[in-house]
């Protein structure tokens, strides 16, 4: 009789234990397959932390500090933009104007005479040289013919009363006279010359012209600023007269580098 009470009441206390763990269970089951409890678990289950690195979407800190890299840089650039058109227009001056328009006339003159053949710089300065003795042969011809034929007239008694009319002794009244007709040759005989020279060179003409203008443009572009000029500093050959090599034009370089600084230096 104990042993099957006993064995009654374990069972009924199984079937009860066992009718209770049952809706547990099926309560445990039904909440974690709901998509309503995986919702809430996978929300609360993920760490905030992770959400922050993993964002790649730039600040408005960063925004911001772009932006007003972006703004610099335009108003650099319109800066800029404004800038340059008041270089472009500065007024030049005559020297810069000078040696553009010699330099121009110099590429006319080789554009006209292109066929013909091109002139080193070194035959230049010999031919130039030579031109200047012809011219300083001729003038020294013609002031003595001028001076001797005026004298010649004058000693015939033809300009005896504009003579009279300066207030002189005669005889210094025409050396002053044929003196003047001496000048007049001296001034007649670099043209003269110059048509000799040209004569005798053909060939070489129009390649002289050429290089002539080239020169000038150089000398124009290099020369120094005679206003600076002073009893101490002078202008060193303002038109390049004394040049008669490539070598002499370096010189001439350096006198006009000098020049500038002792005007700058006050030595």
């Amino acid at each position: 009789m104990l042993s099957s009470t006993a064995t009654t009441m374990l069972r009924a206390g199984v079937s009860r234990s066992s009718g209770a763990l049952q809706p547990m269970l099926l309560r445990t089951a039904a909440c974690t397959c709901s998509p309503s409890f995986s919702m809430n678990t996978i929300k609360l289950q993920q760490p905030t932390t992770s959400a922050r690195h993993l964002s790649t979407t730039p600040s408005a800190l960063v925004l911001r500090f772009r932006g007003a890299q972006q703004q610099q840089a335009q108003q650099q650039l319109r800066r800029a933009s404004s800038s340059s058109p008041s270089t472009s227009t500065r007024p030049r001056s005559d020297a810069e104007l000078d040696a553009d328009a010699a330099e121009a006339a110099a590429a006319a003159q080789a554009a006209a005479h292109a066929g013909e053949p091109v002139l080193d710089w070194n035959t230049f300065f010999k031919l130039r040289k030579t031109r200047r003795r012809v011219q300083l042969v001729f003038s020294v011809i013609m002031t003595l013919v001028t001076s001797g034929a005026g004298g010649a007239v004058l000693s015939t008694g033809v300009a005896d009363h504009m003579v009279s009319q300066v207030p002189l002794e005669p005889m210094f009244a025409i050396g002053l006279m044929t003196a003047s007709f001496g000048a007049l040759g001296w001034l007649m005989g670099p043209g003269i010359g110059g048509m000799v020279f040209n004569a005798m060179k053909s060939k070489y003409r129009g390649q002289m012209a050429i290089k002539e203008g080239q020169f000038f443009a150089r000398i124009k572009k290099h020369r120094v600023d005679p206003s600076a000029s002073s009893m101490g500093n002078p202008v060193p050959d303002f038109y390049g007269e004394k040049i008669s090599s490539v070598a002499g034009y370096r010189q001439w370089l350096k006198d006009q580098r000098a020049f500038n600084k002792k005007r700058t230096t006050f030595v």
